[in-house]
């Protein structure tokens, strides 16, 4: 989350050079219908675009994620090419941006060592990393005891002037960027400032790809602050690095060419830590791009967005898409405030520089020392120094980054600062190497302390830090920035699929920046601690790489119902895990399926498994036409118009049960009814397993059938109906129930939302 915000303020900067006269497009081509005059595609292309224009030229060519090119067009030639025979579409470039040590821990990995198999399959797992680069001097890619790199790795280690071929080695396997796209929109790169290769000066491509599957470190820490040996969640697999995003952000022309240099390279999962706008999986180039990517064998995981606590706010809710929403650890960093009064409150820091004085300090609130007494916010130059020397300022977050709001205050002259939740962020605790003495403190607390400021006469402040404290309950809880469901897009998918470490994550960063990402920041690590979901998506890609290499045979589907199925919704007291905006118990549209549990999705028991014909009859189900269908998997498909398909019977791990209000159904004597269809397929050992339905409200009849399954040999599948009948709520109701398989060893769990609009 810290490094969106950074990001947003660097674009505002990129935006001035933007070129208005062209802009990029992605053309989808007809692939199967080309013309008998052509030998080939790339002929056939090259054709069509001089036809509309005689300067354009082809910037990137895309074999899987797409039958087509992209390329600089005017509005008006765009519109022409539409026109043009064997034209599927023309869709406009997209930015998206980034959603920005004790995790394996947490997560009980150290228990999966005498789980996984001892073959080194998980050595032959490749993690790709569609970021912003990667910083390979890090002592998280040491390939210290792997074996040669896997005969199935047909990638590259691409060159620049800051980066030769021997930066990569038999753990960081390949490197590639892809910058097109991004010069079309803003001109050539400046590489004074950034790095024409895939060298990370960002930060954000080092730390995901680290946290998914980087080497062990001994003695790692940021400051002194989470000390320990730092290590990802599949340390034995190899990484390659795809850089996309840059200071201007990261466009989907770019992107869609990594996806197709990684599908054709050989990676085995895919992470992506970037997001967008939602819109139609077939004018989303992304969800396309990623269709083939599962086509070919491989799991997606991407972050669900940095948009809650908003409701409704994911992104990539596409269902071939794991998407991945962020929770909290059992480790903070404390900071302690105590006020003139006497009263002392608890926050976070992960400051270090030259300690405050000890005795107490003026205290000010923003909004009174400001040029304008609306900005409670520390926005740049905002403050008015002969206010603010030599007092501790409180500062509202929200709209500028955190750590720059540290920045604001020390250049005014301020000694310290408070950063103040406000009810978007709730409890929620995000720590930040602030640039001058600085906590960050839960609503509750600091509207105590705006309070004491604004009524006491002489109001002061002391500050002081507590280092790194282990053990914090309750953890998880459901990180305020954490995006939300439902899902607006496909409302029978329930999305987010599930939970991960998301908040003060330590792992590998950038050389190039201090750990704020500011530019006066010149501070240099090789660890850092930050927040997003962008954080949480490279723990599940690790995680699949690990149940990949312990199940080679398991499709993307497999290894994501395996993490679904047996991740957990309450703690061990039995109580619904909490989200931090609110402070009340969460509900599957804030954390999907449940909290990710590494050793139980080892051995899962059952898995809900799904194909390619699986994710069509999907989109048939959507009424999709065969023109839209053919632009998502580039083939001829036509619905058959025999079949009923229902979005209700996509073998998906969780349900998720939309009822319409306005169909005046639901009555007692007219109650709403809808039926799904599930395929269990075996993963273990022979057994029986009984279902049981645990409900929120008791005006939702759940009946499942048939009410056990036996299974008596590997892969073997068993179908079983839900039936669920609820009569009528108000709109905008939602409900919650789960459904679980049990064979007495096994859990096989789903969770059930349920909504009226």
């Amino acid at each position: 989350m810290a490094l969106l915000l950074v990001l947003s303020s660097r674009f505002t900067i990129a935006e001035k050079k933007t070129q208005h006269l062209k802009r990029t497009y992605i053309i989808h081509m007809d692939k199967f219908n080309m013309p008998a005059s052509f030998d080939d595609h790339l002929q056939w292309y090259d054709s069509s675009l001089k036809s509309v224009s005689d300067t354009a030229e082809t910037m990137y060519t895309y074999k899987h994620v797409a039958h087509g090119f992209s390329t600089r067009l005017t509005t008006q030639e765009a519109d022409l090419l539409t026109k043009q025979p064997g034209i599927l579409s023309v869709i406009p470039d997209v930015r998206y941006e980034l959603h920005t040590t004790r995790t394996p821990e947490f997560l009980g990995l150290e228990k999966t060592i005498t789980l996984l198999p001892s073959s080194g399959k998980q050595s032959e797992v490749i993690v790709g990393v569609i970021d912003t680069g990667v910083w390979p001097e890090l002592k998280s890619f040491d390939d210290t005891g792997l074996g040669p790199v896997p005969k199935s790795w047909k990638g590259e280690c691409e060159t620049g002037k800051t980066f030769n071929s021997s930066n990569c080695n038999k753990k960081l396997v390949g490197a590639r960027f892809f910058a097109k796209g991004y010069e079309a929109a803003f001109g050539p790169i400046d590489e004074n400032t950034e790095s024409k290769s895939p060298r990370d000066d960002d930060g954000h491509g080092s730390h995901t790809s680290t946290t998914a599957a980087g080497s062990a470190v001994a003695g790692a820490s940021l400051f002194g602050f989470a000390s320990g040996t730092a290590k990802g969640m599949a340390t034995q697999a190899r990484v390659a690095a795809y850089k996309v995003c840059w200071l201007g952000g990261c466009f989907t022309s770019d992107i869609a060419a990594a996806i197709d240099k990684a599908i054709e390279d050989g990676v085995n999962v895919l992470s992506m830590s970037i997001g967008g706008g939602l819109t139609d999986y077939y004018k989303d180039t992304v969800a396309m791009g990623t269709f083939a990517a599962i086509e070919h064998g491989i799991l997606v995981s991407s972050s669900a967005g940095n948009g809650g606590p908003s409701k409704a706010s994911l992104a990539n809710v596409a269902p071939w898409i794991t998407t991945v929403g962020a929770g909290t650890i059992d480790r903070d960093f404390p900071a302690y405030i105590t006020l003139g009064n006497g009263n002392r409150y608890n926050g976070v820091s992960l400051y270090n520089g030259k300690l405050p004085p000890n005795s107490p300090l003026p205290l000010v609130y923003a909004a009174n020392v400001s040029q304008d007494s609306s900005d409670n916010l520390c926005s740049t130059d905002s403050l008015i120094p002969s206010k603010v020397s030599g007092k501790i300022v409180i500062c509202d977050r929200g709209g500028n980054p955190r750590a720059e709001k540290s920045l604001v205050v020390k250049r005014a002259g301020g000694i310290g600062m408070i950063l103040a939740n406000n009810q978007d962020y709730g409890e929620e605790l995000v720590a930040d190497s602030f640039l001058l003495p600085a906590a960050a403190l839960g609503e509750k607390a600091s509207n105590e302390i705006k309070k004491y400021a604004s009524s006491a006469p002489n109001p002061t402040a002391k500050i002081a830090f507590g280092g790194t404290r282990f053990g914090v309950q309750p953890s998880p809880v459901v990180a305020a920035f954490s995006s939300r469901g439902p899902n607006i897009l496909t409302p029978k998918i329930l999305k987010p699929d599930l939970i991960a470490p998301g908040v003060n994550i330590l792992a590998g960063w950038s050389g190039k920046v201090g750990p704020t990402g500011l530019s006066v920041d010149t501070r240099h690590v090789s660890f850092n601690i930050i927040s997003g979901t962008s954080m949480s998506c490279p723990h599940v890609s690790g995680l699949a790489a690990l149940l990949k290499g312990a199940h080679p045979e398991w499709s993307p589907a497999a290894i994501r119902s395996a993490l679904m199925t047996t991740s957990y919704g309450t703690y061990k007291n039995g109580q619904t895990i909490k989200d931090v905006a609110t402070g009340i118990p969460a509900t599957p549209l804030d954390y999907g399926s449940g909290h990710v549990d590494p050793v139980a999705a080892l051995d899962p028991g059952l898995v809900y498994d799904a194909t390619t014909d699986d994710y069509l009859n999907f989109l048939c189900a959507l009424n999709y036409n065969s023109f839209q269908i053919k632009l998502v998997a580039r083939r001829e498909f036509t619905c058959d118009k025999r079949i009923k398909y229902r979005v209700e019977d996509l073998n998906y791990p969780s349900f998720s049960v939309p009822f319409d209000t306005a169909s005046g159904r639901g009555s007692s004597h007219n109650p709403s009814i809808v039926q799904y269809k599930r395929i269990l397929t075996n993963v273990g050992a022979p057994s029986t397993y009984k279902v049981s339905v645990s409900s929120q409200s008791p005006l939702d009849k759940i009946v499942v059938e048939p009410q056990t399954l036996s299974f008596k040999e590997l892969n073997e599948k068993k179908s079983y109906t839900v039936t669920f009948t609820s009569h009528s709520m108000p709109s905008g109701t939602t409900s919650f129930a789960h459904l679980e398989w049990s064979d007495g060893k096994h859990k096989v769990t789903s969770p059930i939302a349920f909504s009226w609009t």
